[in-house]
């Protein structure tokens, strides 16, 4: 069975993608599970730099049995809010400190917007999906969701800044849809869904 190797160790990230790439038959592991232990020095300027810097690390240290055996992915992602100038944009996860929880990051982002109205609140998630292939064959592939930041924090079911992203077609936050509706729209969902299909073409699949 092939493999695939996350250069990531966040949870959420780890089951969003797993449920994304349920239908593919592979077996999907962390860089942890896989047993590879590397630090990561994300110093791209962009969200597809910093993914396949990830990629790459994961995959340079590779033990001599997993190359050209196994694919590594990578996700790099975060919010972009026009009125704080894209802020806080590749910085997502260390906005405020990496340490700092996400209740309060959502909370800080809500007073920073105080008074700009609704048509200026406009955001959107990027995410850049990398992935180095048996071949070393390198592909980047980034999704992007539109929405607005909301006026309150919303929903238990997303993470990091769902609670506060707004989609005015269903008229809640992403923390407040399903599974499997965030999924369908979100920008990891567009991204992983393109990129199952070059890993299809890659091992000559079908029908998926």
């Amino acid at each position: 069975m092939r493999k695939i190797i996350l250069a990531t160790g966040n949870k959420n990230k780890v089951r969003e993608i797993h449920e994304i790439l349920a239908d593919l038959d592979f077996e999907i592991l962390t860089m942890k599970e896989a047993g590879i232990h590397v630090d990561i020095v994300e110093d791209g300027k962009t969200f597809e730099e910093n993914s396949m810097i990830k990629a790459e690390s994961v995959y340079d240290a590779l033990p001599k049995d997993l190359k050209g055996q196994v694919y590594v992915m990578a996700d790099d992602s975060g919010l972009s809010i026009d009125a704080l100038g894209g802020e806080p944009g590749i910085y997502s996860a260390r906005y405020m400190g990496e340490d700092t929880s996400y209740d309060i990051k959502n909370k800080n982002l809500i007073e920073r917007l105080d008074g700009v109205k609704k048509e200026d609140r406009t955001a959107r998630f990027t995410c850049a999906i990398a992935c180095i292939f048996p071949d070393g064959t390198k592909k980047n592939i980034t999704g992007v969701m539109e929405g607005y930041i909301g006026y309150e924090i919303a929903g238990e079911n997303g993470f990091g800044y769902d609670p506060i992203f707004y989609i005015d077609k269903f008229g809640c936050s992403t923390a407040q849809m399903s599974a499997e509706q965030k999924n369908s729209i979100s920008h990891r969902g567009q991204a992983l869904r393109a990129m199952r299909k070059e890993v299809m073409k890659y091992e000559n699949i079908s029908g998926i």
